[in-house]
């Protein structure tokens, strides 16, 4: 599998040295490990080779929103057929850039990708196809999406947000 990034620091996880991507022929080649803190480095090193740049029309990844040039890399990416980790893609996006990042892992999946997502975000939980596991105090549990706590917590402010905020600004 491929680090794309710095070298991983010591507290880093060495999870992405372990895998191994074993499927039919033909075998997956492609796939990702792109922590958020890693982006910018390995945006620069695309942004100064004229070659790799031409895949973004010539526009630097570092020179776009921290969510577009985090759309952009994953998009030019898509053919590699592999394992795609990712750790709370959503941080950077916007409401319609989740929903782009949502038709983006779609699409990759139907081509036989598998993708492992970490998410505080219920747009990016209603995957279509996706087997969902909540972190609780029992460990992980299989879910539904509509019983994930994140969707109630969403819910729920937008049933009502002067409710919730009340308890914070009072």
């Amino acid at each position: 599998m491929k680090h794309w990034g710095r070298k991983p620091f010591a507290e880093d996880a060495a999870l992405w040295r372990e895998l191994a991507l074993d499927a039919p022929w033909p075998r997956p080649q492609g796939g990702v490990w792109l922590r958020a803190e890693a982006m910018h480095e390995r945006f620069s090193g695309i942004d100064s080779d004229e070659w790799e740049l031409r895949a973004f029309d010539g526009v630097p990844l570092n020179a776009r929103s921290h969510g577009e040039g985090f759309l952009a890399f994953l998009e030019s990416r898509t053919m590699e057929r592999g394992l795609w980790i990712l750790d709370e893609p959503e941080s950077a996006l916007s409401f319609r850039s989740s929903l782009r990042l949502v038709a983006l892992l779609h699409g990759m999946a139907a081509a036989g990708s598998q993708v492992l997502l970490a998410t505080h975000s219920p747009i990016l939980a209603a995957l279509p196809g996706a087997r969902i596991y909540e972190l609780g105090g029992d460990g992980f549990s299989e879910q539904q999406w509509a019983d994930l706590d994140l969707v109630q917590d969403w819910r729920a402010f937008f049933d009502d947000p002067a409710r919730l905020l009340h308890h914070l600004l009072d």
